[in-house]
């Protein structure tokens, strides 16, 4: 097949952890053709949504990880598979992305379907199951958000649109920070913040489960740095192996449907004590770490559900 990555800058990844990069290299390894193109390279001219970019080949050498053929521009919808994978912010640069590909989805198809991820963002999808995830308020106004945090006396307030443990700030019943972080936030942008009711399992960890089509393949646990909250491994979350308790298979039976019928192919799940905090469709991570500690390798998983759905497709444009 022939499959082209939509993704950040190339060079700057850390090939140890970046799932794109896997995902690439299990794909050549397949025999798939592969292109790259950041975002700012995606065009639509006269009806084509068009990338200009460059082949691209892959390997698993630090500091000499990839190899690009000559730049050139290609018509999208002549692909068999694009991989929507840049990294939020969720932005109206990142929306866009999403509306020029849907021109050309589920002809050439786009992994995850582009229409879902711009309906689906992280911390909203979660909202269709308010009896698996803890306390939730979405909001603007401070009044309702101070509201919400004496209600529920401990609280984590972060970014609507975040992503990575950025600008994440828990809230404990002392805390006297509130006005002064909706004042720095609501100076930033016109956004609403998400407010979640604190679950003190997060000391043991914050669960990633990593989903395709819908079924879990598997879980590393996220554990945070002495002194933080957050157990993101942007900022230091220590990744360590862990298996799916009942309650993880509750949540990803409820869910796992849902996201098969939003074409939403790899997905990442974080949840917390019994808790399901995030869904994670925009550009998930956790593959390469699940591989390491069990032998999962969910990349092959992945291919396999892509090449069965393009076979029965039949050929791109």
């Amino acid at each position: 097949m022939k499959v082209a990555f939509q993704m950040d800058p190339i060079g700057a990844i850390n090939i140890a952890a970046d799932s794109t990069f896997r995902i690439a290299l299990e794909a050549q390894a397949r025999g798939h053709e592969l292109f790259y193109y950041t975002p700012d390279r995606l065009a639509y001219r006269e009806d084509r949504v068009l990338a200009r970019g460059w082949p691209l080949q892959v390997r698993r050498e630090p500091g000499n990880h990839y190899t690009l053929g000559e730049e050139a521009e290609i018509d999208l919808a002549g692909w068999d598979v694009v991989w929507l994978r840049q990294d939020p912010p969720f932005d109206m640069g990142y929306i866009t992305t999403t509306h020029l590909l849907d021109r050309i989805h589920p002809r050439t198809l786009v992994v995850n379907d582009p229409f879902w991820v711009r309906n689906s963002p992280e911390k909203l999808l979660v909202l269709n199951f308010p009896d698996l995830t803890p306390p939730t308020l979405i909001a603007r106004d401070l009044g309702t958000i101070r509201a919400f945090k004496h209600r529920h006396g401990d609280v984590i307030l972060k970014p609507l649109y975040g992503n990575g443990g950025a600008g994440v700030f828990r809230l404990d019943p002392a805390d006297r920070n509130l006005a002064s972080l909706h004042e720095l936030f609501t100076g930033i942008n016109r956004e609403p913040l998400i407010v979640q009711k604190f679950v003190p399992d997060v000391s043991k960890g914050d669960k990633r489960i990593i989903l395709v089509d819908g079924e879990p393949v598997g879980a590393i646990n996220r554990v945070p740095a002495d002194g933080e909250t957050r157990s993101n491994m942007h900022v230091g979350g220590r990744p360590e192996k862990v298996g799916l308790t009942e309650r993880d298979r509750e949540i990803c039976a409820r869910i796992g449907p849902v996201l098969r019928e939003k074409g939403q192919i790899f997905v990442g799940i974080d949840v917390i004590g019994d808790w399901l905090t995030e869904i994670n469709v925009t550009s998930p991570t956790g593959i390469q770490e699940l591989e390491r500690f069990d032998g999962t390798n969910a990349a092959e998983r992945i291919w396999q559900v892509i090449e069965a759905k393009r076979a029965a497709a039949g050929p791109a444009a």
